[in-house]
C-alpha cells in the first residue's frame, strides 16, 4: 500500500512540476522567435528540473535530407550526430509521428546506443504551427522505466506550447 501511495505521490509531484515548468518556459521565451534559442532554452530548463533526466535534447529534421535527423541543442554526454527516420527510438518517433515511451531501451528493436548507460527513453515528435515535423525531443534516463504517461503528457504540452503555437 505504501508503494502505491509513493508512486501516486511521485506522479502527482511530477505532473505539478511539468505544469510549473511550462509556465516558466513560456515566460522566458515570451517574444523570442529564434528556433535555436527556443530549443536551447527548453533543453536547459527541462534538464535542470528533473533528476531522472540523463540526456536531454533535440534532433532536428535536416532540411537538406528530409528523412534524417541531425543533433540539435542538447545537454548530456555526446549524442549521435545523425539518425535516419525509422532507426532507433528517435527515428521511430520521427517516422510514426507518435511519442515513443520506452521502459527498456535494450529491448527496443534497432536501439542506437549513443551512451551505454541509457536505460529508458522518451521521444516526442515536435511540430510547428502548420503541423510540419521539425524535430524530435529526446530524453534518456540511466534508470529503467524512468518515464511514464505523466512525463509524456507534460512534455507534449510543453513542446506544443513552445513550437506549435501561432
Amino acid at each position: 500500500m505504501a508503494e502505491a501511495f509513493n508512486t501516486q505521490t511521485l506522479a502527482q509531484d511530477r505532473a505539478e512540476r511539468y505544469a510549473q515548468i511550462l509556465q516558466e518556459i513560456a515566460a522566458v521565451l515570451d517574444g523570442e522567435l529564434n528556433l535555436t534559442a527556443r530549443m536551447a532554452t527548453v533543453v536547459s530548463m527541462l534538464a535542470n528540473s528533473f533528476e531522472h533526466y540523463f540526456w536531454t535534447g533535440f534532433y532536428v529534421v535536416d532540411p537538406n535530407k528530409p528523412e534524417e535527423l541531425v543533433v540539435g541543442p542538447y545537454q548530456g554526454t555526446l549524442g549521435c550526430l545523425r539518425i535516419a527516420f525509422g532507426r532507433g527510438v528517435c527515428g521511430a518517433a520521427a517516422l510514426s509521428g507518435q511519442t515513443q515511451l520506452v521502459e527498456d531501451v535494450h529491448a527496443f528493436p534497432g536501439h542506437i546506443a549513443c551512451d551505454g548507460r541509457s536505460q529508458s527513453e522518451i521521444v516526442v515528435p515536435v511540430r510547428d504551427a502548420s503541423g510540419q515535423l521539425i524535430a524530435v525531443f529526446d530524453v534518456d534516463s540511466d534508470q529503467p522505466a524512468a518515464f511514464s504517461a505523466v512525463d509524456q503528457a507534460g512534455l507534449e504540452a510543453i513542446l506544443a506550447m513552445v513550437f506549435a503555437a501561432d
